[in-house]
This record gives structure tokens, C-alpha cells and sequence, in this order.
């Protein structure tokens, strides 16, 4: 498994790094990554979701995974204390909030999708998206408290009802649920393409093929967001450090501790969620940080060589995280 995690790492780091690359030569200008960051939320994202659900919701694994939404946000929580606990060692003053938010929210989708896809299939995908909808709540109600921000509960409710994510996960869900046939329409046969089927079966394929384009794109736009950081990046402050070294090793490990004493406690969930859970777990810092930072609060620097510096290092601490995680057992 540890082999399977580093080989989709490492090709995840290399389309990134195509990115970076394509953003310092001018060919993704601000406005362009710009583009195809909105085109990814607002349409790619909600495809590919919408679509996942289709496929791989039942009403048998629905019951299974109805904890997930909780289960990322737990681990979010998690990350968040760890962050309060380690923060007096690394920072002060405005520091503080980003070092707590760049800790406690990892790069909870986009990075771990193609690792989950690659080593569990739909289900895996499946886990990640339903994972996404408590990471999303966390991120629109404490990510934006841990920045101070003035944001009323109106704001963050509006936030969250009108998250193009969330919306065509419910949709999903709920399409999937109601009419079971749904889950044809993907790979629906010409022979059975008529009426209502032949209509239905076009949108979903079509939404599919949008889909597709989630991953690839969103890894072009995660480099060229970092090829526009490295004017930011400088000698690593001890705040830096202390992101780095919390995010990728110390968050992490209360994760595996955490996950000891349930399996103590008789709590075993498949093998699906807890490694993708895990995957969750030893994520680098979101790329939402330069966002959030920027327009809630917080140090920008600090965020942006956050993203810069732990996104490198995973692809080290994630194939090592996951092979002690073999060896133990968990």
C-alpha cells in the first residue's frame, strides 16, 4: 500500500509541479488560473460529485458511511487542538490564528482523491466525498472563528447552503436513493437508450465527462497558485517550522493515537475509511489557507508558505506516515 501511496503522490506532485511550471513561464496568468479555479468549484466539482453519488450510493452502504461528514470533522477538531496545544512553542501575536488554521485544516479533497480512487476505487472516492461535507461545515464555522472574523452566523449559514459541493452531494444522494436505475445511467447500453432513459443517460455522461476534468485541472491550478507564492517564500520563520512540523508529524500522530484507543474501545470501521481517513489525517495545509487568510484575517506570508513548504514535504511524510501505519497494524 505504502508503494501505491507514493507512486500516486508522487505523480500528484509532478502534475502540480507542471503547474508551477507552466505559471513561471506565463502561461497560466493570475486571471486564467483564476478561470479555471472557479470553472473546477462551480462546475467540475459538483459533476463529479453529483455523478460519484449516482454510482456508488445505496441505501446499504448509505447506513455504512453515514458517520463520514462527522468523521472528517472530527479529524479537523482534532488537528484544530493539536494546533491550540502547540502554538505558545512557535508563535505570538497575529501568527497565532493562521499557525492554528494552517494546522487544522488539511487539504481534505483535491490531493487525496486520486490517492483514494487509486487504491479503493469508488469507494474510495465515494469516502472523500461524503468526508468533504462535514470538512466544508468545519471550514465555514471554526476555519473562519480561528481567523477572528466578523462573519455573522447568517453569513457562514448562507456560505455553506448555497456550497456548489455540498449541494450536488444532497442532490446525489438523494437522486440515488429515490431512483436506484440511477446508478445505469452512466454506462447506460444503446439498446436501452430511449425516452426517459436516453435523456437522463446523456446529462449524466455528460456531467461525467465534466467530472473527469476535477482532478487534472484542480492539481494545474494547485501549482500555479504555488508558482505565484515562491516570491513569497523566504527563510523559514519558526512559525513556518512549527506549521510544518505540527501539520505533517504532530497532528498526525495524535490521529494515530486517537484511532489506537478506539480500536481499543472495539470501533473498527472497513479498511476504505480509515486509510482514507488517515490520507485525510496527514494531508498538507489547504490551499484555502492563502484564501482565508487574505480575505478573513490572519498572516498572509505565513499562510502562503505554509501551502509551499508542507506540500513539497508530503511527499515524504505521507508514503512514510502510511507505511508505519502498515507496520502497526491500524
Amino acid at each position: 500500500m505504502a508503494q501505491v501511496v507514493l507512486l500516486k503522490i508522487t505523480m500528484v506532485f509532478l502534475v502540480i509541479l507542471l503547474g508551477w511550471l507552466a505559471r513561471r513561464r506565463g502561461y497560466l496568468a493570475d486571471e486564467t488560473m483564476s478561470v479555471m479555479n472557479r470553472f473546477v468549484l462551480d462546475f467540475a466539482f459538483p459533476a463529479l460529485v453529483f455523478t460519484q453519488m449516482l454510482r456508488t450510493v445505496q441505501a446499504g452502504t448509505l447506513r455504512e458511511g453515514w458517520y463520514l461528514p462527522l468523521l472528517a470533522a472530527g479529524l479537523i477538531v482534532l488537528a484544530w487542538l493539536t494546533g491550540l496545544a502547540m502554538a505558545p512553542l512557535f508563535t505570538g501575536g497575529k501568527e497565532r490564528s493562521t499557525f492554528i488554521f494552517c494546522v487544522a485544516i488539511p487539504n481534505w479533497v483535491f490531493l487525496p482523491l486520486p490517492i483514494a480512487e487509486a487504491l479503493y476505487g469508488d469507494e474510495g472516492v465515494r469516502v472523500i466525498l461524503l468526508c468533504n461535507v462535514g470538512a466544508q461545515l468545519v471550514l465555514w464555522s471554526l476555519g473562519i472563528s480561528i481567523l477572528h472574523a466578523h462573519l455573522t452566523a447568517r453569513q457562514t449559514l448562507r456560505q455553506i447552503v448555497t456550497n456548489l459541493g455540498l449541494i450536488a452531494t444532497v442532490a446525489g444522494v438523494v437522486v440515488a436513493l429515490l431512483v436506484p436505475a440511477a446508478r445505469q445511467w452512466e454506462t447506460l447500453r444503446p439498446a436501452e437508450a430511449h425516452g426517459w432513459n436516453l435523456a437522463a443517460g446523456a446529462a449524466v455522461q455528460a456531467l461525467a465527462v465534466v467530472g473527469s476534468l476535477t482532478i487534472p485541472l484542480q492539481l494545474l491550478v494547485i501549482g500555479s497558485q504555488l508558482g505565484g507564492l515562491v516570491s513569497q517564500i523566504h527563510k523559514p520563520s519558526r512559525a513556518l517550522i512549527g506549521v510544518l512540523v505540527t501539520r505533517l508529524v504532530v497532528a498526525p500522530s495524535v490521529t494515530l493515537a486517537a484511532a489506537f484507543v478506539a480500536k481499543q474501545l472495539g470501533w473498527v470501521p472497513s479498511e476504505a475509511i480509515r486509510m482514507c481517513g488517515y490520507l485525510i489525517a496527514t494531508m498538507p495545509v489547504a490551499l484555502s489557507a492563502a484564501l482565508f487568510t487574505e480575505r478573513y484575517g490572519g498572516d498572509i506570508a505565513l499562510g502562503a508558505q505554509g501551502i509551499f513548504h508542507s506540500t513539497f514535504f508530503s511527499l515524504l511524510t505521507v508514503p512514510v506516515w502510511f507505511y508505519l501505519i502498515q507496520r502497526l497494524g491500524l
